[in-house]
């Protein structure tokens, strides 16, 4: 609900549109860097004391935050609020453990994929409609948000029960809370490691672009909260269809690693136009151009899958996990300064699309890195085949 609504909030307490860049990239650095530090150590909180205090807990703040926000009249506490809404935000986590609590194994993925799709329904709506609040006033959303956050604490402590039984809780172990432990034990994995490396190298763009999307489209369309709903709505629902829809036909028709070809070469190839691109309208041909270009992380993925021991698993998919949070942070930290310093030119300016056109360079070198890897499979494969009786 939030995400169209921030960039212009922080522009109402800052001067130009540089320091309003630099601000807005330190907010959104600074909830991903509590996410990324909160998730395991919520999830090792409710390992000890149950699920439903710390989810209790979790609501409330974030609840607290987004009124924090709402009724801010400094910058500084509205960062304050960013960090409180990181740390309470990081949740999922324990969402997860409820649900593996209350579940049965083999029917887990399953109700895994309602937690998902829940995800995917809120960012799919939720910029649609904070885009259409804020037209009456800028802090709106914030209070409709914390009205949501409310009402979910209030079915959380009348109607939800515990998951987690006394006779199975754990003794808290700070170890458990370190969210650096599973990209440790991601680089322990040998026989996914350039898989790994190629998937890092897409994700990083997908975050720059997040991070400077509703400012950019404002410096150069003149885009307001409205606008960015509507196009976020389009991004979202152009994934949510070619994700749910289409790709395991995709799959099935061409494999992962020619799908992850095309996803790569399609995101590369929108990345430049989104930085060359004139008029607003330009933008949704290219959102619905690049439909395969949301078809390359679960691609990789998979292929990620196949290529570790089953008994690995968990471990690598919530690797992968903390790769994208860490990236959260890394992306406004690199991508926010950089349109900063273009923010002063004309709008006509090609530079001004400069945080594209990294991230098509990073794209380009993901693109060069799977090519490699998958010709050296196939290499190798063809070589072995041949040895054989």
């Amino acid at each position: 609900v939030v995400i169209p609504v921030l960039p212009a909030l922080i522009g109402t307490f800052t001067g130009n549109r540089e320091l309003q860049s630099y601000w807005y990239g330190a907010c959104l650095a600074a909830y991903g860097g509590m996410q990324f530090f909160s998730a395991p150590l919520l999830g090792a909180l409710s390992d000890r004391f149950g699920r439903r205090p710390v989810l209790l807990i979790s609501i409330f703040g974030l609840g607290f935050n987004f009124l924090l926000t709402a009724i801010s009249p400094w910058l500084w506490l509205l960062f304050v609020s960013r960090l409180l809404g990181g740390m309470t935000g990081a949740s999922y986590s324990v969402a997860s453990a409820y649900v593996a609590d209350i579940t049965e194994p083999e029917k887990r993925a399953k109700r895994f994929g309602l937690l998902g799709a829940a995800f995917g329904l809120g960012f799919v709506c939720g910029p649609m409609i904070g885009g259409l609040l804020s037209t009456s006033s800028l802090r709106l959303p914030y209070f409709f948000s914390a009205s949501l956050s409310l009402l979910n604490w209030l079915y959380g402590y009348f109607v939800l029960p515990e998951s987690l039984p006394r006779d199975r809780r754990s003794a808290f172990k700070l170890s458990r809370a370190n969210p650096f432990s599973a990209l440790i034990a991601l680089a322990k994995l040998q026989t996914a490691g350039g898989l790994v490396v190629i998937y890092t190298l897409t994700v990083f763009p997908q975050f720059i672009l997040q991070c400077t999307w509703v400012l950019y489209t404002q410096f150069r369309f003149g885009w307001g909260p409205g606008e960015n709903g509507i196009s976020l709505f389009v991004v979202g629902l152009t994934g949510a269809l070619m994700q749910g829809l289409f790709l395991g036909k995709i799959l099935k028709i061409l494999g992962n690693e020619r799908t992850t070809l095309l996803g790569i070469t399609s995101g590369l190839l929108a990345y430049v136009l989104y930085g060359l691109v004139s008029q607003g309208w330009m933008m949704y041909v290219i959102i619905i151009g690049n439909a395969l270009g949301f078809l390359a992380g679960p691609a990789l993925q998979g292929l990620i899958s196949k290529a570790v021991d089953p008994r690995e698993q968990g471990i690598t998919m919530g690797s992968l996990s903390s790769i994208g949070s860490l990236m959260g942070v890394i992306g406004p930290l690199i991508g926010t300064p950089i349109l900063a310093k273009v923010s002063h030119l004309p709008a006509s300016d090609w530079r001004v699309g400069t945080t594209f056109f990294l991230c098509a360079g990073v794209q380009a070198i993901a693109l060069t890195q799977a090519c490699r890897k998958f010709r050296t499979k196939q290499t190798w494969a063809r070589q072995t085949a041949e040895t054989l009786p």
